[in-house]
């Protein structure tokens, strides 16, 4: 990569002019005007106390020292402001990008900063008691994107969904579905909506009229299983386990944890219950593990859970849960400290908290949803909207941001659209090679095209944002955000859209031509492997392009 090339120049520069590296050694930023060059250092400034000299002074030293050396590419250097040092590059270093992209056989952008983690990443897991809620869904969407950019950085990634199935929920689901099975109203503090009406009535017609409510309990449980499974499906995520807190207590897992943390010294008695001794491990408070009536809460099931997975061989534990559990991630780190799992400085499991999801149409909230009443679901969305928009829409904004979902924009075929806005430019691309069949004009292997020709101002922009995709993913991966991906292909997608209307692909310069055609190819690796990486398709045909054919790019 360019960055590595003009970093070692910097080094030798800097040896050059008899000049010390600095701590953690020179780095270098894209700018963020054009009119500013293509990289800029800020090394003078980190080294000018040190050597006792003015900043300008000592980036004027290293400026003469790069230029001498003259590395690729290097057109000319210029001081900046207080001492940074801009960087010009002449446009062949974009064309080395293009067959990068190119040659790269669809492993574009990847890296190898997490190779060898083993990551389990756990999203979603809501309780098996009704229909996925819409903030659900873009934990979904956001889970299964994070899945695909840790993968990218080299990590091997194992997605999880955590059952809920053993606890008062499911009593309290089966009281409120035989209710309505018996044509009552569920209790107060019951589940409600009219997906247990629909259930009831199936119930009845598969089981016939005299079902107890323990068969119901499991007949419904089974039921909106595999109605989450359903709604995963449409909107395309596999789960590579569906681990069932049942299991925990079955195998005994949960009294052994307790166990092990009497054993440790981390626990106590008081009012009849069994407290783990938190707050001394840096918690708010302490915390109860075991009621009085013998029941384990669940901040005692799930260190027995996220112990199973660190057992399974899991290097590192990832967690997806709702803001409203923002109390509970200390407790549950402080707990498995308490039994040598994680560190205070590296605390497992890492946790993630989401915000919900406002739903408008017409400027006004819809509050009310089809199957569950007061709650809108990822069923009711996806009855709408196409599943590509619905993931892409959620991935917009960082999942820690209240989103609000508008209904009318996202199903606007429109470039209002931020999806089909993205979708249609690699349609766009698509149409290219089809016109260029259709004229004849057959690509020439990439090794004899004079890339040279690509001089443009759309062309190198283009190439930048290439250029600047493999430290998109790298900082989605280590930040967590896959939304940054969302955030590039967007943009990407409009430089695209501004290269397709100024600049003619097939042309009657065939070294032109050759040069333009390998440049689509390569914004079509661009945006098919960003589009990939959020789970979202990239199609060839959309309709709107029927009438395009006065654009530019065609």
């Amino acid at each position: 990569m360019i960055a590595d090339t003009l970093t070692d120049a910097l080094r030798a520069a800097l040896a050059a002019a008899g000049l010390p590296e600095p701590e953690g050694g020179p780095t270098l930023e894209p700018t963020a005007r054009r009119e500013h060059g293509d990289f800029q250092t800020n090394v003078a400034l980190r080294l000018a106390k040190a050597v006792g000299e003015a900043p300008r002074d000592v980036a004027a030293r290293i400026a003469a020292a790069l230029e001498a050396a003259a590395p690729a590419h290097l057109e000319r250097t210029e001081i900046a402001g207080p001492g940074f040092i801009n960087l010009f590059l002449a446009p062949s270093w974009l064309h080395e990008v293009l067959a990068e992209v190119v040659g790269a056989d669809g492993g574009y952008g990847r890296g190898t900063a997490l190779a060898g983690s083993r990551i389990n990443l756990e999203f979603v897991s809501a309780n098996p008691t009704g229909p996925l809620h819409a903030g659900g869904g873009r934990w979904v969407a956001v889970g299964d994107a994070l899945a695909n950019v840790l993968a990218a950085q080299g990590a091997e990634v194992h997605r999880e969904y955590y059952l809920n199935d053993a606890g008062n929920q499911l009593d309290t689901f089966a009281r409120s579905l035989m209710a309505r099975y018996a044509g009552e109203e569920p209790p107060e503090d019951g589940y409600h909506g009219q997906y247990l009406v629909d259930m009831a009535a199936r119930l009845r017609a598969e089981l016939g009229d005299a079902v107890d409510e323990a068969t119901a309990r499991e007949w419904g449980y089974a039921a909106v299983l595999a109605s989450l499974k359903e709604d995963l499906a449409r909107i395309g995520v596999h789960f590579d386990t569906w681990f069932s807190e049942r299991t925990l207590h079955e195998r005994g897992d949960v009294p052994e944890v307790l166990a092990q943390l009497v054993a440790s010294g981390h626990t106590y008695e008081r009012d009849g219950a069994t407290w783990l001794a938190s707050e001394a491990l840096g918690d708010q408070r302490d915390r109860v593990l075991v009621k009085g009536d013998g029941s384990t809460t669940y901040l005692a099931n799930d260190l027995a859970y996220h112990r199973d997975k660190m057992r399974r061989g899991w290097t590192h534990l990832i967690d997806i849960w709702g803001a409203d559990h923002h109390g509970q991630v200390r407790s549950l780190q402080t707990g498995l400290q308490a039994i040598g799992i994680g560190t205070p400085e590296a605390p497992e499991p890492e946790i993630i908290l989401g915000q919900l999801v406002k739903l408008e149409r017409g400027g006004e909230l819809v509050r009310i949803s089809k199957r569950a009443g007061n709650v809108i679901t990822l069923a009711d969305i996806l009855d709408e909207v196409d599943p590509d928009v619905c993931r892409l829409t959620f991935l917009l904004q960082g999942i820690d941001t209240a989103q609000t979902f508008d209904l009318d924009v996202v199903t606007s075929q429109s470039m209002e659209n931020p999806v089909y806005y993205v979708q249609y430019a690699h349609a766009r691309v698509a149409s290219i090679a089809r016109r260029a069949t259709e004229a004849g004009v057959v690509r020439a292997p990439l090794a004899t095209v004079d890339l040279s020709a690509l001089t443009h101002e759309r062309e190198l922009d283009l190439l930048r944002a290439l250029a600047e995709y493999p430290s998109v993913l790298a900082s989605a991966a280590e930040l967590r955000a896959p939304h940054r991906v969302t955030t590039w292909v967007r943009d990407f997608a409009s430089r695209f859209h501004g290269f397709y209307r100024d600049c003619r692909v097939i042309t009657d310069d065939p070294v032109l031509t050759q040069a333009r055609l390998w440049l689509a190819e390569a914004v079509r690796i661009g945006l098919a492997d960003a589009l990939g990486i959020l789970g979202v398709h990239a199609p060839d045909v959309m309709e709107r392009l029927d009438g395009d054919d006065d654009e530019a790019g065609e």
